[in-house]
């Protein structure tokens, strides 16, 4: 029997153990999604209420698969997710928001200063057109896995992979792409998660 969240850990609990250094920080970005990012259309007028479940925690395990001090881009940040939360969950990774819609780059860059984060830097451009390169790719809702690879692959150092968030159709899109792994991650309080791993 799976124990639903409420009853493990409250949300509180859940801010604590996941962003340990930057606990205000997240709230006040959770309240800048919920404000400005309803305002401007970069979420749902609806998803306020689950904005914690359904986005925030929704992309802490990802950000458990990338090693200590990594190069990372977030593609198609669009509202900063994953890319701010796994910015503020792990202070210790370099992260690049790479975003080709400017008033998705100006809400990104007034969350950034608004939190007062150092490790963020945010790129107006198409992953396609990117010329440098990270350890690893993050994408959250942003194409099927084969396009993924497609645009991401120039910009991932050997070694590396692209880590994209998928949810029930995980097994099914690794299947169209060479070497695709579907990495299940279970962290305690949250919901089970599915990523697929492309390496380089």
């Amino acid at each position: 029997m799976e124990v639903s969240r409420e009853t493990a850990f409250s949300q509180e609990e859940l801010i604590e153990r996941y962003f340990p250094a930057r606990q205000n920080e997240i709230k006040k970005y959770a309240e800048f999604l919920v404000g400005p990012g309803i305002e401007r259309g970069l979420i749902g007028p609806r998803e306020g209420e689950r904005i914690w479940e359904r986005h925030i925690f929704n992309c802490i395990p990802v950000s458990s698969l990338i090693p200590e001090g990594s190069l990372l881009f977030d593609i198609g940040s669009g509202a900063g997710l994953p890319g701010l939360v796994i910015a503020l969950a792990r202070p210790d990774l370099k992260i690049t928001l790479i975003e080709p819609l400017q008033r998705r780059v100006d809400f990104l860059e007034e969350a950034v200063a608004l939190l007062g984060i150092e490790n963020v830097a945010v790129i107006r451009g198409k992953s396609e057109n990117v010329k440098k390169s990270a350890n690893y790719v993050t994408a959250r809702a942003v194409a099927p896995l084969e396009k993924l690879k497609k645009i991401t692959s120039h910009m991932i150092k050997p070694g590396g992979a692209l880590l994209a968030m998928k949810g029930e159709s995980a097994a099914e899109e690794a299947k169209t792409v060479p070497n695709a792994e579907v990495i299940e991650v279970n962290l305690p309080g949250l919901e089970l998660a599915r990523i697929v791993k492309v390496a380089k």
